[in-house]
């Protein structure tokens, strides 16, 4: 995804007036309190004209990022890939917005929050590299790909290929499909982790009939961090006249790509992970010319329009939280794509290298930055995810998740930005010492 570099600070505010000086803009953040701004400003000022990859072990640039979130001293979260927390920046957006619209909230929300969709529709598909016209503003990934998966005109017999590893709100939507219509689902079993595309996107190619209709890939296993070639399988499909559908929850914001650039037809993603948002918010992407075939998940007026704003009949909702999103957009240009995929690299291959060491440990992600990001997963043999998790929780208050999910068993450990290089030693130190007792 394109970045615009350090100089992106001057848009974090909607608000903030254009052509401030570097003085200026220090005192507007420092005066609304939102982080230790000079110290983030003059570290972005340094970076400026460095390399993302000679920025990832500069402990110095990423504390100044740090100081950008308020974390909980008894608690090492290493749980990103479940929700991540927001930056000061975004809920200090939330509260503001949510203060505006409170007293009067049928006035504020939907005569003064609501006009910002439209600007944030566009900030999103910035960062997405498509048009606004095929970004619609969800509450999370589920939602985003249910508003597919039941909006597909779909008919008995008809096959649909996905994986065991998938998400599993999702293979739950398949598969009440596959109960009330009698479409059938084709599955794929993947054996992880690999450095094989040819072998990952051959196991969904592979299963193509002439009566396939949708190929659901997640681009991201969230599980054990797996990235798969989704353009590799979507090339394959599309000329096939096959729809791809993929889950994006784990990959959007998290290492650079654009939406077009996967060949897919729909996206759905959550923007409370790696974008930092607001739990809560989430993103559709639906390709322009296959938006009047697809039904919206919550009625519309007009179920058949071309107009993506038809899946975003949702009802009330929480606008103030909508909002802050474009916060969440600005400080991830600041700190820069490529900056945060570099870092996000480098802290999973930090804590790997160092476990590898240790003689019943076993890795389940790839250190190849082609096929992992920030997530990777853990095992020690002879004993249970679970165990170590707690005695990770108990012994040094460090937050991951066991996963026990087909045929992939270990621990999940998600660093992000804000994680410094002591809680991975720690990390580190933990596992050690559960090995060997």
């Amino acid at each position: 995804m394109p970045s615009t570099g350090g100089d992106r600070i001057l848009g974090i505010f909607r608000d903030q007036p254009a052509g401030m000086s570097d003085l200026d803009r220090r005192s507007f953040l420092d005066k609304l309190g939102v982080f230790s701004a000079t110290a983030l400003f003059a570290s972005l000022a340094r970076a400026e004209g460095r390399s993302p990859a000679s920025l990832a072990d500069d402990e110095t640039f990423w504390a100044h990022v740090r100081e950008s979130f308020v974390l909980t001293p008894d608690l090492i979260d290493m749980n990103n890939g479940g929700v991540s927390p927001a930056p000061k920046v975004v809920i200090g957006a939330m509260k503001k917005n949510l203060d505006l619209s409170n007293p009067a909230p049928s006035y504020y929300m939907w005569r003064i929050l609501d006009k910002g969709r439209e600007p944030l529709r566009k900030d999103l598909a910035r960062i997405a590299g498509c048009s606004d016209e095929e970004i619609a503003i969800q509450r999370n990934t589920s939602e985003a790909l249910e508003t597919v998966i039941f909006g597909l005109p779909l008919k008995a017999g008809d096959e649909i290929v996905l994986s065991k590893q998938d998400y599993p709100n999702m293979l739950n939507a398949w598969k009440q499909r596959e109960m009330r219509e009698g479409i059938k689902l084709v599955w794929v079993d993947l054996e992880l982790p690999s450095e094989d595309n040819d072998y990952l996107a051959g196991q969904y190619i592979k299963r193509f009939t002439d009566r396939t209709k949708l190929v659901h890939v997640t681009h991201v296993i969230n599980w054990n961090g797996q990235i798969m070639p989704v353009r590799q399988i979507a090339d394959a499909a599309r000329p096939r006249g096959i729809d791809v559908l993929v889950d994006g929850a784990h990959s959007f914001a998290h290492f650079q790509f654009t939406i077009p650039s996967l060949n897919c037809d729909y996206f759905g993603t959550s923007l409370h992970k790696w974008l930092t948002a607001c739990i809560g918010t989430g993103m559709l992407y639906v390709r322009k010319e296959k938006i009047p075939e697809l039904y919206p998940l919550f009625s519309a007026p007009d179920p058949r329009a071309d107009d993506i704003r038809k899946f975003e009949h949702l009802g009330t909702r929480p606008f103030y939280i909508e909002q802050a999103i474009s916060q969440a957009i600005g400080f991830y240009e600041m700190i820069g794509a490529a900056r945060k995929e570099k870092r996000l690299q480098f802290l999973k291959n930090y804590w790997m290298e160092r476990v590898a060491g240790i003689p019943t440990a076993r890795l389940h992600t790839s250190m190849k930055a082609s096929f992992g990001c920030a997530i990777g997963m853990v095992s020690v043999e002879g004993r249970k995810a679970i165990d170590l998790e707690n005695f990770l929780l108990e012994k040094y208050r460090i937050h991951t998740v066991a996963i026990n999910w087909e045929n992939i068993h270990g621990l999940r450990v998600t660093p992000n930005v804000y994680t410094s290089l002591k809680d991975l030693d720690l990390l580190v130190k933990g596992i050690g010492e559960f090995a060997r007792s």
